[in-house]
């Protein structure tokens, strides 16, 4: 009996033992091991960062023109250091919060600039969002911006009677005045309100991540690019935010003394775009659909033609020197980061890119957007792809009677505008004269019958090595690739065929007729276009450069090259006493509106045409035929090019410049 109650003690004493023994090991795991850890996680949990916004770098044009900047302005933050909520606590403290409200009206009424309407204690109390309508309780509140030197010395000297008092220096972004590109710069928003447009989920998943960057961390009121370049390049834009480190309570709120990292300025953009060439090219859009409005052309003017847009692209570097959307607006209506219903009804129709989209610059009379049919203008690809399939040689003759039939029974027929007919003529003599029916006869016709239903196929491989119904790969977001109606299968494949011969089938944007047009130009390079030609940080040291990218190349016969490129010399008399020999295509594009086929007016064109330096795109919806409703503003805008760059490389304004010191 007692060798039993000995062995149960022992057991006891044993087990004791060991229970204290696992107890004393893991609390030496706690306090030498994971000790460190844990106490740096409850830091974390009593400290914040707050961000601080990075003043923005600036996008400028290619002669150092600011297109958009910011300028730094002080702004008065306040963190709460109580609860003012309608908490039953809140409710105690709240009178602390008026009070504040208004001694800093006192000092606002006494030192702000006498210009601005002054705040009110209710502005101010809205302000300091004692409710946490906008924020939690640590997040700094933005009283007022813009400070004057007076008020900021009043704060900083009198800090301790403004508890969690800081004066910030914020930025304010601006736009050019002279409205310079405007849908291309882009404009800002809100962070928060980009949720819906899906354009920042890879930055909403990193500020969601638990090791995630204070310096990369978005807030809600932060302004963010929406669009444009402003979009496309935010990441080198924005910059880095600084941070407010602030210790806070078991109740949310700040306490302590905040540390402050301050934030690192954004890179600026250096632009490809030239402001004159730009603004010749706005307002050249803007006279002609004026000029087209109180003008016949083709017996009748054109009221409908309401909107314009143009692209000039150099040939061999692919940098964009000039790219309109007319109508366009005074960007600095988003300066705060929203807009007001009034302005936004005068803009909602133009504030997009419509020579990259086509939703903009607002719709022409009968609701035509920027994306109209090539018309003629195809037909140069068009010979091209001809001659290279061995569908005709560049020496066949084709008699034209001025009229194509085809279908079962020839049903169907084209016709050459006016109904000319332009007797036995060559290939190239086809696209001078713009003979539909050799088109249909000799391209479409004759390609069906050598691939049947998958020439559709052919033809659209073709267009896209050109740039016609794929990304360009400019640097602008929402690009749009074109609407490419050959592939519409409710028609015969045939059918399709013959209408985009002669350009009635492919609905595509400036850029991309653009691009076309500097790949005929260079004979097959298709080159990448681009807005920016380099970034810089604020010293001017360059961060990244562009340089000239040949994305495919597209290999014909020179015979091949020579005969089209021979053949773009549709007499256009905007051109009348140009001092070069220059390649050029006038197109009219039928679009039905309103119970009636309407004409759009479309030109390309290159300069000079051995040694091409610049390509030219133009569309003017419902403007009427493309020799007298686009050519005349390619025209200007060739002309503004030589005087700043030189057609020929020498730049007429030196030469004007150097004839008046003589």
């Amino acid at each position: 009996m007692k060798g039993r109650f000995n062995i149960r003690l022992n057991l006891f004493f044993f087990s004791a033992f060991a229970i204290f023994t696992v107890i004393i090991v893991r609390l030496a795991i706690l306090q030498f091991v994971e000790g460190p850890s844990l106490s740096k996680q409850e830091m974390s949990m009593r400290i914040k960062d707050v961000p601080l916004s990075p003043i923005r770098g600036s996008i400028l044009a290619a002669g150092g023109e600011k297109l958009a900047y910011s300028t730094a302005v002080q702004s008065l933050y306040i963190t709460l250091q109580k609860d003012y909520s309608m908490s039953a606590r809140g409710k105690e403290n709240r009178p602390e919060a008026l009070e504040i409200a208004k001694k800093l009206k006192e000092v606002f009424d006494k030192y702000g600039d006498k210009a601005s309407e002054p705040m009110t204690e209710e502005d101010i109390v809205k302000a300091l969002d004692l409710d946490y309508k906008k924020g939690n309780g640590y997040s700094p509140r933005l009283i007022k911006s813009g400070l004057n030197m007076k008020e900021v010395a009043y704060f900083l000297e009198r800090k301790s009677e403004f508890p969690g008092i800081d004066i910030v220096e914020d930025s304010v972004r601006h736009y050019d005045k002279d409205t310079v590109a405007v849908q291309t710069v882009g404009y800002q928003k809100k962070f928060k309100f980009m949720d819906a447009e899906k354009l920042y989920e890879s930055t909403r998943k990193a500020n969601a991540s638990k090791d995630k960057d204070p310096a990369l961390d978005y807030t809600g009121e932060e302004l963010v690019g929406a669009d444009g370049l402003e979009l496309y390049y935010q990441e080198y834009l924005r910059g880095k935010n600084g941070y407010k480190k602030v210790p806070i309570d078991p109740r949310n709120m700040a306490t302590g003394v905040s540390e402050i990292v301050p934030p690192e300025k954004g890179y600026d953009l250096h632009t490809n775009i030239n402001k004159n060439i730009q603004m010749v090219a706005e307002q050249a859009i803007m006279d002609q659909i004026d000029w087209v409005h109180k003008n016949r052309v083709s017996g009748e003017v054109h009221p409908n033609a309401k909107t314009g847009y143009a692209v000039a692209m150099e040939v061999d570097t692919g940098n964009v020197v000039a790219i309109a959307s007319m109508p366009d607006y005074d960007t600095n209506v988003w300066q705060s980061g929203g807009i007001n219903p009034e302005d936004w009804a005068k803009i909602e129709a133009n504030y997009q890119n419509g020579s990259i989209t086509p939703y903009s610059s607002g719709q022409s009379g009968h609701n035509f957007g920027s994306n109209v049919l090539l018309g003629s203008t195809i037909k140069p690809l068009s010979v091209l792809i001809g001659l290279n399939e061995g569908l005709f040689a560049t020496t066949d003759y084709y008699p034209d009677t001025g009229i194509a039939y085809f279908g079962k029974n020839n049903s169907s027929s084209v016709r050459n505008s006016g109904r000319h007919a332009y007797g036995p003529i060559k290939p190239t003599e086809a696209i001078r004269v713009s003979s539909n029916a050799f088109m249909v006869d000799m391209v479409g016709e004759r390609l069906y019958n050598k691939y049947k239903s998958e020439g559709i196929g052919v033809w659209d491989k073709y267009m896209k090595k050109f740039g016609l119904g794929i990304s360009t790969g400019v640097d602008l977001p929402k690009e749009f690739l074109g609407q490419l109606g050959y592939n519409n299968e409710s028609e015969t494949a045939l059918s399709r065929l013959v209408y985009a011969s002669f350009g009635q089938q492919g609905g595509y944007t400036t850029m991309q007729l653009a691009q076309y047009t500097a790949t005929l130009a260079s004979r097959g390079s298709r080159m990448e276009p681009h807005i920016v030609n380099k970034i810089t940080d604020e010293n001017g040291n360059i961060i990244k450069e562009f340089k000239p990218k040949v994305l495919n190349k597209v290999e014909f016969k020179d015979a091949y090259w020579n005969a089209v490129i021979d053949g773009m010399r549709t007499d256009v008399s905007a051109f009348a006493g140009f001092p070069y020999d220059f390649a050029r295509k006038t197109g009219t594009s039928e679009q039905w509106g309103a119970g009636a086929n309407r004409d759009n007016g479309v030109f390309i064109a290159f300069a000079p045409r051995k040694n091409p330096k610049l390509a030219v795109a133009v569309i003017i919806p419902e403007g009427g035929f493309g020799a007298w409703s686009a050519a005349p503003v390619a025209r200007k805008i060739f002309d503004a090019y030589d005087q700043e760059y030189g057609l020929d490389g020498i730049p007429k304004k030196s030469l004007q410049q150097q004839d008046g010191k003589h």
